[in-house]
């Protein structure tokens, strides 16, 4: 009967798991819609491209390499040969290596809800340099993000640290990252503010007198409905790392965390929206958009202890901060087209941050610890990276692709022939 209730347990929480990643990977699709309509028409195919090609990368590239460096073994590969009998296995899996603490599922179940986890942080990268970097540039450096340095700060974090026997985030310093603000968007906003700085700014976004020149977007609409793809996976992203659904008090903890990631994303969509009628005098579309991320962003970090109400005003944060970051940012001539550094970077931040403020196990200081340490490994190991691949291949494209649009100097094809009027339109 043990043995039943067991088996049952354990289909129920690898069904959920899988159900939860499969979430996860739609965040792809909404990152694509997303970026391809925060760029100008004539760069869209070569960022599907990326956005598509990525995920690929980082499918691949974590189970060559990154899931043994993130937990430090071959779980993967020895659970998934373990042979017929899979509760044996699972039990085995369980008492060496902790799979979850009390939670049991499919070791293959676990590495499909990671490896969603590591194609997202990569996504963030790609709207940043958008409109000026080249493709294969981008995928080359897709292979060490995904590989060995998401894998690495990761290892220090959910890993419990094994890997070289170096430091746990959370053992030594009481550092607490409950999905990822963190881990995932922090770490892909320093990725690409590595990238951006090293890339410099879009032809003409600047002039030479301090002047900012706003270049909108081609397809709001498409860039509206990436934002609910995304609303929509992040239930996946903060829901499935409670990890279990089999019993009483996890089923309630999985609710709550919907809730809050919901109220969240409410409270920092509807700030952004009121912040940027103050300070522009119009409702802002993109704004509003940015702030629905910033709110879920700003949640990731602990969507389970706080009430619905502090949830809310968690996002609510995070919409204000996004609206006063991507401005700022602009000043400093950092030029980020979809404004993925002020929504990953900066409210992942503020995300890590707001943990201490409902959960008692954290400290405002071991919270400050974890994120340095985060960003200064990411962003250095970024930067060196991307100017290693700067001196042997290049990493933008020239002033007459860029002009024409990276569509046709990238990928030979425009994804708008009839209305973009560029060579290979047939026009």
């Amino acid at each position: 009967m043990e043995n039943q209730i067991f088996e049952l347990q354990y289909a129920l929480d690898t069904f959920y798991f899988l159900v939860m990643g499969a979430l996860v990977m739609w965040m792809a699709a909404g990152f694509a819609m997303l970026e391809s309509g925060l760029v100008r028409a004539k760069n869209t195919t070569e960022i599907l491209t990326k956005n598509i090609a990525l995920y690929a990368v980082a499918c691949t590239m974590y189970m060559v390499s990154g899931y043994a460096i993130m937990y430090g073994g071959d779980y993967f590969l020895s659970t998934i040969a373990g042979g017929d009998d899979l509760v044996s296995t699972a039990l085995k899996s369980k008492a060496e290596n902790g799979f979850g603490g009390d939670s049991v599922y499919s070791a293959a179940a676990d590495f499909f809800f990671q490896v969603v986890f590591v194609a997202t942080a990569m996504s963030i990268v790609s709207g940043a340099v958008a409109e000026r970097m080249k493709l294969w540039s981008f995928l080359v450096f897709a292979i060490i993000m995904t590989g060995f340095i998401y894998p690495m700060e990761g290892n220090w974090t959910w890993g419990g640290g094994s890997v070289f026997g170096l430091f746990s985030l959370g053992d030594d310093f009481g550092f607490s990252d409950f999905a990822g603000s963190g881990i995932v968007h922090m770490a892909g906003a320093s990725a690409a503010l590595a990238a951006v700085l090293l890339l410099g700014p879009r032809k003409g976004k600047y002039g030479k007198d301090g002047s900012i020149h706003p270049i909108p977007g081609c397809n709001l609409p498409l860039a509206t409905l990436g934002t609910f793809i995304l609303w929509l996976g992040w239930f996946g992203f903060n829901g499935g790392s409670v990890l279990k659904l089999s019993d009483i008090a996890n089923s309630h903890s999985v609710a709550m965390v919907f809730l809050n990631t919901n109220a969240a994303a409410a409270g920092g969509l509807v700030a952004a929206l009121l912040l940027a009628r103050m300070m522009f005098g119009k409702a802002d579309l993109t704004m509003a958009l940015n702030g629905a991320l910033a709110g879920l962003v700003a949640i990731t970090a602990e969507p389970s202890t706080p009430s619905p109400l502090a949830a809310t005003l968690i996002g609510v944060v995070g919409g204000i901060l996004v609206v006063l970051a991507i401005p700022t940012l602009d000043k400093l001539k950092i030029d980020d087209p979809v404004g993925a550094i002020s929504v990953h970077g900066v409210v992942g931040l503020w995300g890590l941050l707001a943990v201490s403020l409902t959960n008692s196990d954290t400290t405002f200081v071991g919270q400050l610890v974890g994120a340095a340490t985060l960003f200064v490994w990411v962003f250095v190991t970024s930067f060196i990276a991307w100017l290693v691949i700067k001196m042997i291949m290049g990493i933008r494209v020239s002033e007459e692709e860029e002009y024409e649009g990276v569509d046709l100097g990238e990928c030979g094809m425009e994804a708008y022939p009839e209305f973009t009027g560029v060579k290979g339109s047939g026009i």
